[in-house]
């Protein structure tokens, strides 16, 4: 699975100086710069090299400064890696390509040296604020079909832990949780009951959510 990639990539994209979290926007993996601005660098997983993963990288330009794809290096040699095309068209596109062995080990077959053009701030905004927000990166990149711990869900599981033991004012749950007054009263995962004015409670599915997702 492409998950096996993300480990990989991370460190060495770590290696080289960004903060690094998994599925963050519908991106695999995006990296952030210490920098001011941050350096936005987003990276694409995939098991083999194919169009496909071409057209994901292309699309997330838009938000990125730096844009990657990675794949397994074929054991035979004969992957779209050591295809000259696919390798120029990265070039022409400004797209780098990372090869990973099966001993995970990280290959530059085309560094990313021309730089993409920003044309979507506001998904590049989006992308940065909620890897910023996440704590630590609970989402393994190239996931598919389960729920992501986003930094919403992250909070919403502080407010659900704060009401385990009982119902509590809002004020009370603010000092844990800055947006706890928001995340009740939108209720999007339905975890929450208003007990009175200002006071809320867990409802079953709020008990099984927190059995299910360790707050972070």
């Amino acid at each position: 699975m492409e998950t096996s990639l993300y480990l990989p990539v991370k460190a060495f994209l770590e290696q080289a100086g960004y903060t690094v979290k998994g599925e963050i926007g519908g991106c695999d993996l995006v990296g952030l710069s210490d920098q001011d601005p941050p350096v936005v660098v987003i990276c694409e997983l995939k098991l083999s090299f194919n169009l496909e993963l071409i057209l994901q990288a292309v699309d997330r330009a838009t938000a990125a400064d730096e844009v990657w794809i990675a794949g397994r290096v074929s054991a035979k040699g004969k992957g779209r890696e050591s295809d000259k095309r696919y390798r120029d068209l990265c070039r022409r596109l400004g797209i780098g390509m990372l090869g990973i062995s099966d001993a995970g080990e990280v290959s530059v077959i085309v560094g990313s040296v021309t730089p993409m053009p920003r044309t979507n701030p506001k998904r590049r905004s989006r992308l940065m604020r909620e890897h910023q927000r996440r704590k630590g990166d609970p989402a393994v990149g190239g996931s598919t079909r389960t729920p992501l711990m986003t930094a919403y869900r992250q909070q919403a599981l502080g407010c659900a832990s704060a009401l385990a033991a009982g119902p509590l004012k809002v004020r009370e749950i603010r000092a844990q949780v800055p947006e706890a007054a928001k995340i009740l009263q939108g209720n999007v995962y339905g975890w929450f009951e208003r007990v009175e004015r200002g006071v809320y409670g867990l409802t079953p599915v709020g008990l099984e959510a927190l059995a299910r997702w360790k707050p972070v």
